[in-house]
């Protein structure tokens, strides 16, 4: 009799039902994916048994795969989670244990480490302390609250018009506390070793048609008692490079503990001489303070840069995503995440959107693919193909008592 038949489809269709009740259960789950039961007919092995007249022995569920599309993608407002849009599985460390993951609800431990909901360590590429980031062997990626140290000024750069309407002063009258003896003047901030802040200020004294003296102050003290350099212009306003020696290199004196002296190369290139008003359009310096971490951002290319207090920011690493020739191979292990296996592939690390890994979106997660209204379908489906081979065995068990009714 052909209750085998009947019982094989009961067990397929339960375990269908299951599947599609695991989809349905995790369409919260952000990084899920969805799964779908992979059925094959079953035949008796007999050496006798001719093609036509063989007749299956039911049904089997021969493998679940899981669907690794792409889920929707929602905004949040932590700057740790993190979506994947594209291909792609972040690297996750447990005390050595590596295994991977779409699911980017990430956070910080006491220890500054970059963690997932289980306590797994993210990794990527380490960064060094001037924010350059080395790829190669994944570390376990931490963000540093450690003060940013500061940067003293070493370069500056100054781009403006003198009027050349102005008449011809002496040097020897220069006075910086009086505006006479100058045709215009500027400053910028400064920083020396210790992150303290100055004001280098520049006055412009014309000398002689198409030349102009510059002297210097630090914090209203004036640099030396002659001019720090000398710019010549052309006849048609702009400057001549060939007589002006360029950068000036203004050593300024500094107290309070700081490298002294403090040598600041300004480069006027890019100034002009013509017959409008003094005016700066150009003031630049490389030095900056000491700064406190405020905040920080992934990119799209995993690169963590933290914020600072004092407007820099700086490279704390850059996360790394693993993809797998074979990525239904994958052994789920459950809090979504996913182990190697043979079948899987070796992992390829490279840094997001290189390759054929795909892009981070910072303040985001990637919800589950599971189309709800798809899998309710297909529950009454898996129902209906239940309530069949129940009455397959039901019509079985009919026959079957006729059978024993006979008389």
């Amino acid at each position: 009799m052909g209750f085998q038949q009947g019982l094989s489809g009961l067990n397929a269709a339960a375990r269908n039902l299951e599947v599609i009740g695991n989809n349905v259960a995790n369409a919260n789950t952000v990084g899920f994916k969805s799964s779908r039961a992979l059925f094959s007919d079953v035949y008796a092995n007999t050496l006798a048994a001719s093609a036509s007249g063989s007749v299956g022995i039911g049904t089997r569920v021969s493998g679940v795969a899981q669907q690794f599309t792409q889920g929707n993608i929602t905004t949040t407002n932590s700057p740790l989670d993190v979506a994947i849009n594209g291909e792609g599985f972040y690297r996750l460390s447990s005390n050595g244990n590596i295994s991977y993951s779409r699911n980017g609800q990430f956070q910080l431990d006491n220890n500054g480490y970059v963690v997932s909901s289980s306590g797994a360590r993210l990794t990527g590429y380490a960064a060094d302390a001037t924010g350059a980031v080395t790829t190669g062997t994944p570390v376990d990626l931490r963000i540093s609250k450690t003060d940013l140290a500061p940067l003293p000024t070493t370069k500056a750069t100054a781009g403006l018009n003198l009027d050349s309407r102005k008449t011809a002063l002496t040097t020897a009258g220069f006075n910086l506390s009086n505006a006479s003896t100058y045709h215009g003047a500027t400053s910028m901030s400064t920083y020396d070793s210790l992150g303290n802040s100055h004001t280098l200020s520049m006055y412009f004294v014309k000398t002689a048609p198409n030349t102009y003296a510059v002297f210097a102050a630090n914090d209203g003290v004036q640099v030396g008692a002659t001019p720090v350099g000398t710019m010549n212009f052309n006849s048609d306003g702009s400057l001549n490079t060939t007589s002006t020696t360029l950068p000036f290199n203004i050593s300024v004196p500094i107290t309070g503990g700081a490298t002294t002296p403090m040598t600041v190369a300004v480069d006027f290139t890019g100034t002009t001489q013509f017959g409008t008003s003094f005016g700066v359009n150009d003031l630049t310096q490389n030095g900056y303070t000491a700064g406190k971490l405020s905040g920080f951002n992934v990119g799209p290319d995993g690169t963590i840069l933290g914020r600072y207090s004092n407007g820099q920011t700086l490279a704390q690493g850059q996360i790394a995503l693993t993809s797998f020739t074979n990525a239904q191979g994958l052994a789920p292990l459950g809090g979504n995440q996913w182990a190697q296996t043979s079948m899987s592939g070796l992992p390829l690390l490279g840094a997001p959107g290189s390759g054929s890994l795909g892009a981070l979106q910072s303040g985001a997660v990637e919800e589950a693919n599971v189309d709800l209204t798809q899998e309710l379908v297909n529950m009454i489906t898996a129902q209906r193909v239940y309530q069949a081979n129940a009455q397959t065995i039901k019509t079985e068990d009919s026959l079957l008592q006729t059978i024993v009714n006979l008389r």
